[in-house]
């Protein structure tokens, strides 16, 4: 059995409208999320209220604070609908037995965090080695369709740049 099958059997539709949250940073939540469609935000929220986009998670995606599924802390980040949303919610306690249970299951699973990993590696090189500029570049040539659907700000967030520095890196590439 495959991991979205097995998430489909036993998880939970969960329909989330745009700009509603899923979870929120300090919220107990032990749940996976896949997502059928639509798109959501990770994000932090600093002390100060400055908001840092983490990723944008697309149909087809897991998501969920390993922090709080696996060790029962707080979630570090938010979790957000940037458009209306299908999901399944899928208890993290689940997926793990399901891991003991089904050779399948665990390999997929293995996979899901490898690939989790390297776009973590990925993000943090590009955040920590790259300009802006580049980033930006980087963003629109991996995931052309994405960009169209996000608003400045969120790119901008997601950078770690101003709208406005966002706007002058548009203007210098025209």
């Amino acid at each position: 059995m495959s991991f979205e099958k097995f998430a489909k059997q036993h998880g939970q539709p969960l329909s989330v409208a745009r700009h509603d949250c899923v979870f929120r940073q300090g919220d107990q939540d032990g749940m996976l999320y896949f997502v059928i469609s639509g798109l959501l935000k990770a994000y932090y929220v600093s002390f100060e209220g400055k908001e840092s986009i983490k990723s944008f998670i697309q149909a087809g995606s897991t998501i969920g604070s390993l922090s709080a599924t696996y060790k029962g802390l707080p979630c570090t980040f938010s979790l957000m609908a940037l458009e209306d949303t299908q999901l399944i919610r899928l208890p993290f306690k689940e997926l793990v037995d399901a891991t003991h249970n089904s050779h399948a299951i665990a390999e997929e699973v293995i996979q899901i965090l490898l690939t989790l990993s390297m776009r973590k590696e990925q993000r943090e090189y590009e955040f920590l080695s790259l300009p802006a500029e580049e980033r930006y570049l980087n963003l629109c040539k991996r995931d052309p369709e994405l960009v169209t659907r996000l608003t400045q700000n969120d790119i901008a967030r997601y950078l770690g740049i101003t709208p406005v520095a966002l706007s002058r890196i548009k203007k210098r590439l025209l």
